[in-house]
């Protein structure tokens, strides 16, 4: 990509902004205007733009769409499964985003270092116990941890959407660590 750093260690066919498909450069024009810069994830997928689309409209449904899971929660969910997998990229990310969105940068740091150690609502922390145990032991979630969550004040399609959360960012971390996919520079100063 022009101007920009490789966004990873593959050597993929990763192509200039001038020769990006309509849709996948209006994309990125939006990126820009909104944050600065377009994030490597995306640089990284634009070699295919069916994986490029498929990446960002799945993102997009999961971090954006409404949901009984707050747009932080979600960003705390992606920072604590980050933070299990030792994601660089996604804790950089992810945690500039949780930074912005609690206009906290101590709660950004604890949650990404141990969410056990922050001062959370029981919901949350409920929610991030769950997250956790997803990634860490899936095979032994049971309808115990979904009833907690219940009893948490979560509803069936809260605990669907940060599962599904849980689960992409697992996802993304594990393609990040495989193709030493790297921050933008610009993650780590932001919400400072």
């Amino acid at each position: 990509m022009t101007g920009t750093q490789k966004p990873h260690a593959l050597d993929l066919p990763v192509p200039d902004r001038a020769d990006l498909a309509p849709d996948m450069a209006a994309y990125f024009a939006k990126c820009d205007e909104k944050i600065g810069f377009v994030p490597n994830v995306l640089a990284a997928y634009s070699f295919s733009a069916d994986k490029f689309r498929a990446f960002s409209g799945f993102y997009n449904e999961l971090m954006l769409a409404p949901s009984g899971v707050t747009k932080l929660e979600r960003e705390m969910i992606a920072v604590v499964v980050s933070a299990i997998n030792h994601c660089h990229y996604c804790l950089a990310a992810h945690g500039a985003a949780l930074r912005q969105l609690s206009g906290d940068p101590a709660l950004g740091e604890v949650i990404a270092h141990n969410w056990r150690a922050a001062s959370l609502p029981p919901r949350q922390a409920e929610m991030l116990a769950f997250a956790t145990k997803l990634t860490e032991r899936p095979d032994t979630i049971v309808e115990a941890d979904r009833q907690a969550l219940r009893a948490a004040g979560w509803t069936d399609a809260d605990i669907w959407d940060m599962s599904a959360t849980a689960a992409f960012f697992n996802m993304t971390n594990r393609m990040a660590s495989a193709i030493d996919m790297r921050p933008n520079a610009e993650y780590h100063g932001q919400a400072r």
